[in-house]
């Protein structure tokens, strides 16, 4: 049985908000092909894969994806949180390469 998505069409410029470049995502890009991205919350595995091909024109293999919950930080007296967010971890076929630098 097929599930239909509904809600919120993204465009590809959307579902990708910034690229992560961490030590642990640089390593991973150039050792595994695989990049790390920030991505709208509502954005699906196939959103993502579809968002990246056309924005960097490169092949994708697999689209991993993470939900990541805000952490307790302190504002002087009172608690508060930091935003939950969305992660996706892209793997390129090997023959391809992002540059974001």
């Amino acid at each position: 049985m097929a599930v239909k998505k509904t809600g919120v069409q993204l465009d590809p410029h959307m579902v990708i908000r910034r690229p992560l470049v961490t030590e642990k995502g640089v390593h991973a890009s150039e050792r595994l092909n695989a990049y790390s991205f920030e991505i709208h919350p509502l954005a699906t595995k196939s959103d993502v894969k579809n968002a990246v091909e056309t924005l960097w024109e490169v092949r994708v293999d697999s689209v991993r994806t993470q939900n990541r919950q805000g952490k307790p930080r302190r504002q002087r007296v009172a608690m508060g949180r930091t935003k939950n967010w969305k992660k996706a971890i892209v793997k390129l076929h090997e023959e391809d390469r992002i540059s974001f630098f």
